[in-house]
């Protein structure tokens, strides 16, 4: 992950009430055993790496490495925060290069970051099952789509075409580039059994006053300055919709409701 503003990770923490729940279902999934312990590539603000944390007990550990400092720093106030600085530790580094020695850990996951951008997901994932011992997991797990407008399907596929609405992709990726075919880079990578899941959230009306500020602030991380690349009519009715001072802000309706998915890939390190 590169560097943002201040804005940014308070953006991912007021977001985190929508996405926990998928995050922990993805966790689920795969069945960790308790007192393993595990790495957090791209670990951002340390979400999932508390998530995972929780997840194999007092026992158990979890290594979140990010580029950012400052992301790190949050990351440490907030294990502080919850009472589980005791079972992690954050540490500065690049994904392309992890700085840790073959077969550290049981478990490497990278929620949000590999797939993300121009990096190569093949070296990436390799370089993951690279510090992971034979047998263990190695997992990704990315946001894949969402429905934040209902009854206004033309203008959210419009928002979808955007710059920022196709991101993490962009128009001149390569198709292989794509999530999607991620299950292609585990096996490029020599993960063996991998495996794909779609796993969903949602939410609807009355929302209480956390998940109402969670999706005004997901509505702003996902479309920024998308107006200059709308039509005249699209940019009043995006600003008559997801202006949080509009008469007519989406998220008033009272019949609102939203989801959104999460793709998570997985595989195991061969002996």
């Amino acid at each position: 992950m590169t560097g943002h503003t201040n804005e940014y990770p308070r953006g991912l923490e007021v977001t985190a009430v929508l996405r926990e729940p998928t995050l922990r279902a993805a966790i689920e999934a795969v069945r960790l055993d308790e007192g393993s312990h595990g790495l957090d590539v791209g670990c951002g603000i340390g979400t999932f790496t508390l998530l995972l944390a929780d997840s194999v007990g007092p026992d158990g550990g979890v290594t979140g490495l990010d580029v950012s400092a400052d992301f790190l720093d949050f990351a440490r106030a907030r294990a502080q925060d919850v009472g589980l600085a005791d079972r992690v530790s954050f540490r500065q580094g690049n994904a392309n290069a992890l700085p840790f020695e073959d077969s550290s850990f049981d478990s490497a996951w990278s929620v949000d970051c590999v797939g993300y951008g121009t990096s190569n997901s093949e070296v990436l994932i390799r370089e993951m099952a690279r510090v992971v011992r034979p047998g263990g997991l190695v997992a990704i797990l990315a946001w894949s789509s969402e429905r934040l407008l209902p009854g206004h399907p033309q203008l959210e596929a419009r928002l979808g075409a955007t710059s920022a609405g196709l991101a993490p992709f962009n128009a001149m990726m390569a198709e292989g580039m794509h999530l999607p075919r991620g299950l292609g880079w585990f096996r490029k990578a020599g993960v063996q059994a991998p495996a794909a899941l779609a796993l969903s959230g949602s939410v609807f009306a009355p929302l209480n006053d956390s998940v109402r500020a969670a999706l005004t602030a997901l509505i702003d991380m996902r479309w920024p300055g998308v107006e200059s690349e709308l039509e005249p009519e699209d940019r009043l009715e995006f600003r008559r919709l997801c202006d949080p001072e509009s008469p007519d802000f989406i998220l008033d309706h009272p019949d609102y409701y939203a989801f959104f998915t999460y793709s998570l890939f997985w595989g195991t390190v061969s002996g």
